[in-house]
């Protein structure tokens, strides 16, 4: 099968973006919108038909799906075996992160065509959705760390272009000031990895890099640091780029403060595009993870993967902002994703984790998106995104709340829901390798059910508000990408009765699924507490959510405030590194360094005030001084003599 044509999978939303921007004035609403869907839709459709052609049609080789490389030139030469290619690799990952990206995609331009409509910046918007989204295509079918690196680098300016979409706001600055600098930290550790990688290992080829009798894994670097080889730290070092970007604790700060941008925006950072490249990115390299050093590097991602679900989760109970509440989750559920990869093995069945986190990312980003896109719609109708401003919305948006809760029991892990299939492994994954893990895992499902319902009884049911308008029901073109949605938060998760998630296996070679009755059991029942728990409170005004809180205390006040981890850093920032670190280097620079130049300047500019007489042009000077030299060498001679 000839896959050359998916080189048009990421060039055509770049063509959209540079035709869109390009001609901003020239082309406006709503054709701007048209050309984005209409560029997405032959983006997806290429992608589905690249997923059915390779997992259908191609031919295996004792079982195992091949790497398949139909497009690749050489960048740049460093050596025989040093050298950044930029091409297109196909493999069970990519081409299901090509269904993912470019679906989600499509479904965030059809419902902005609604969202959007009015806004005197939509053919930018669309312009800028094309970007996003050819980053995000050229980093999942990357050949190497270079153009990996390379598109990663293009998603946080997308992103950065998204979030401050609204420039003339203040906070929507701010955010996107702040997501591009935290991530661009996290993207120097990522960077060092790189070059540690390719200085130690005379390559950044992902399938040299993976293979487990290649450089990277079968021990001929034999170089270390700190008790730990240089690999593992290069490992590591690269967890720290995909960390900052999938916002795993302590880098994750600006994602709440990215939900300034517009919903739909939300709805691609958040379930197929930004977030979820770190844990692709260790899916990617996940044979030298697990290998190297005994997986010293895997281990991190597990406990990193860990916190961040759990701290995430803390915090999301106590949030009123919709879309900050789902911002938690997703980081929430992205830690879900990174211990799944930081527990799994590698042979055979071993290799449940990793299945389960890429066929967890595939369902989360279906509900995840549906979520967002429902909020959305949400707060297009009542003008707010707290929770306080809504209740009762059942009444006016029968279809936004149909599929709210559709997605919400999804990813609560209800029983038939896609959440709960991919759920379900990543448990038994945990269960078999770490106890503790397991553990935590366990309570941050019961406490995602309850915070999702929550906000559903909350937005939903709850008090009968009284609004200054009456809410409608969104238009067709946001309610039917909604809809979609809401329906692949079902369907997929049936799929498990096919062969499709036993090609997401990190051997290649499949893994045969099967449902666990007594992990699902335990699972559900976690989860299905947790919803009546939120029924309780929130189906009606009580006052249990204010004695539960009180009861609580200061640590529901931590909770609410983040842990304060924002105040941590900036009080690092402002008052260490600038007032105690840059302050005084600012004053040598300019006192000592600036001074020093300027008093050279200056004292140079004085004499020359004293010398310029010497070149004044007048021919009488000139004769005066040169009758007045002549005279002095007399006077000197007659005197020798």
């Amino acid at each position: 099968m000839n896959f050359s044509y998916t080189i048009l999978i990421p060039l055509i939303p770049f063509v959209v973006f540079l035709l869109l921007g390009l001609f901003y004035n020239r082309i406006k609403e709503p054709i701007s919108g048209w050309i984005g869907v209409a560029g997405l839709t032959a983006s997806a459709v290429l992608s589905y038909f690249t997923a059915y052609q390779y997992f259908y049609n191609t031919p295996k080789v004792d079982g195992v799906f091949q790497t398949i490389m139909p497009f690749k030139i050489n960048w740049m030469n460093f050596t025989d075996t040093l050298h950044i290619d930029m091409g297109i690799l196909l493999d069970p990952i990519s081409v299901m992160m090509l269904v993912v990206v470019t679906t989600v995609s499509l479904m965030a331009n059809i419902y902005s065509t609604g969202y959007m409509k009015g806004d005197r910046g939509f053919t930018r918007f669309f312009a800028f959705l094309s970007l996003f989204t050819f980053s995000m295509l050229g980093l999942v079918v990357a050949t190497n760390l270079f153009q990996i690196y390379i598109f990663w680098e293009l998603v946080g300016v997308s992103s950065f272009l998204l979030i401050g979409f609204y420039y003339e706001k203040p906070s929507a600055v701010a955010a996107a000031k702040k997501a591009f600098i935290v991530t661009r930290f996290a993207d120097f550790g990522f960077l060092v990895g790189i070059l540690l990688m390719g200085y130690y290992t005379g390559t950044f080829d992902f399938a040299i890099l993976n293979d487990v009798n290649g450089p990277a894994i079968n021990g001929t670097v034999v170089q270390s640091f700190m008790g730990m080889s240089v690999i593992t730290w290069a490992l590591i070092l690269m967890f720290m780029g995909g960390a900052g970007k999938s916002a795993m604790f302590p880098l994750h700060i600006w994602l709440p403060d990215a939900m300034e941008g517009p919903t739909p925006v939300s709805a691609l950072i958040h379930a197929a595009t930004m977030v979820v490249a770190g844990v692709y990115l260790v899916a990617r390299m996940f044979p030298a993870f697990h290998f190297v050093d005994g997986g010293t590097a895997q281990h991190v991602v597990a406990w990193v993967g860990a916190i961040s679900s759990l701290f995430a989760a803390i915090i999301a109970l106590t949030q009123y902002d919709i879309k900050r509440v789902l911002a938690f989750s997703t980081m929430s559920q992205i830690g879900y994703m990174m211990l799944a990869l930081g527990v799994s093995g590698y042979d055979g069945h071993e290799g449940v984790g990793y299945m389960a986190s890429m066929w967890h990312l595939f369902t989360h980003a279906m509900f995840k998106a549906g979520l967002f896109l429902t909020a959305g719609s949400v707060i297009h109708a009542v003008h707010s995104n707290l929770m306080q401003d809504m209740g009762s919305l059942r009444k006016y948006m029968p279809y936004s709340n149909i599929v709210f809760l559709i997605t919400a029991l999804s990813i609560a892990g209800f029983p038939g829901f896609s959440g709960f299939f991919s759920k379900d492994e990543i448990l038994i994954a945990a269960f078999e390798h770490n106890k503790a893990i397991f553990y935590i895992t366990l309570l941050v499902a019961g406490m995602t059910a309850f915070y999702m319902f929550r906000l559903y009884f909350s937005i939903f049911w709850g008090k009968d508000t009284h609004y200054h308008h009456t809410p409608h029901e969104s238009p067709w073109s946001m309610l039917a990408p909604m809809l979609f949605l809401a329906v692949m938060s079902i369907v997929p998760g049936w799929t498990q009765i096919l062969p499709f998630t036993e090609w997401l296996a990190p051997d290649k070679a499949g893994i045969h699924w099967h449902l666990d009755p007594v992990m699902a059991t335990i699972a559900s029942s976690v989860g299905i507490l947790g919803i009546l728990i939120a029924y309780i409170f929130y189906k009606k005004p009580t006052e249990y959510p204010a004695k539960i809180s009180a009861a609580f205390g200061s640590l529901y006040q931590w909770a609410f405030r983040k842990f304060y981890i924002d105040e941590v850093y900036t009080f690092i920032t402002q008052k260490i590194i600038f007032q105690r670190i840059s302050a005084p280097f600012a004053w040598f620079d300019k006192k000592v360094v600036d001074g020093t130049m300027e008093g050279i300047g200056n004292k140079t500019a004085s004499f020359s005030n004293l010398i310029k007489g010497i070149q004044s042009g007048k021919v009488q000077d000139y004769a005066f001084a040169f009758i007045g030299g002549v005279i002095v060498l007399v006077i000197i001679v007659i005197y020798m003599l």
